[in-house]
């Protein structure tokens, strides 16, 4: 049947892939498609391991196009210096605020991330910016990125000395929140403020419930970690 590969075939391969290059590029580059350039950038990364040139094409779709998806992969290579770029958490910041403002499919995972270095401040001159770190896991965790839900649940729980005051009641929102979601350290937090009544009146069956969902979450960890390493 026309239009079907064989796979077995090297050369067959190697026409595909060619021709799905110049497919891509003119996608991209001659009708200014944002999802082509996308797709160019997969390419390189994925079919040809070619990450400087993969990186070239998610610069231009993030800073011409302001592809949402091109702007957080690039936000990624920009922390550890992959494909060129210059390994800077500043301008990896910049690229996944970016993202996290757009409406693509990495948005929220982006919003996490713009949280982490506002937490962690090496992204910012003044350092740690807990403010916004919050306002963006909120963010992150509104679209149920449960690590987002229980990075809030930490920092209401210690509290911060600008501006931020301990706060067990949202301590627990967020520890529950970030359980339903599957985060296993959620359910073990917030079964313990049950246990010992922080944030919420004293309710031993709800801490049991929550201790034996945190224990199903961990055994689900290990076997998807067995069988991986399968």
């Amino acid at each position: 049947m026309a239009g079907l590969v064989n796979f077995e075939d090297e050369k067959e391969v190697k026409q595909f892939l060619d021709n799905l290059e110049v497919e891509y590029s003119f996608q991209c580059y001659k009708e200014n498609d944002p999802e082509g350039c996308q797709r160019l950038s997969d390419y390189f990364e994925g079919v040809k391991k070619n990450y400087e040139s993969a990186a070239k094409v998610l610069k231009h779709n993030c800073e011409s196009n302001g592809h949402g998806e091109s702007c957080y992969k690039l936000g990624a290579y920009h922390v550890n210096g992959k494909g060129g770029v210059t390994e800077c958490l500043k301008e990896a910041y910049s690229c996944f605020m970016r993202s996290c403002h757009s409406t693509g499919k990495k948005s929220i995972d982006a919003c996490h991330n713009v949280g982490l270095l506002a937490h962690d401040g090496r992204a910012h001159e003044g350092g740690a910016d807990v403010a916004v770190a919050r306002q963006y896991y909120e963010k992150a965790c509104a679209g149920g990125f449960a690590a987002s839900c229980f990075n809030l649940s930490a920092l209401f729980i210690e509290g911060n000395a600008k501006g931020l005051a301990p706060d067990m009641k949202q301590a627990l929102r967020y520890a529950d929140r970030a359980c339903e979601l599957g985060h296993v350290w959620g359910c073990a937090n917030a079964s313990r403020m049950y246990k010992l009544g922080d944030g919420t009146p004293k309710d031993d069956k709800k801490a049991e419930q929550l201790k034996e969902r945190a224990r199903a979450l961990h055994g689900l960890q290990k076997e998807r970690q067995l069988q991986f390493g399968e």
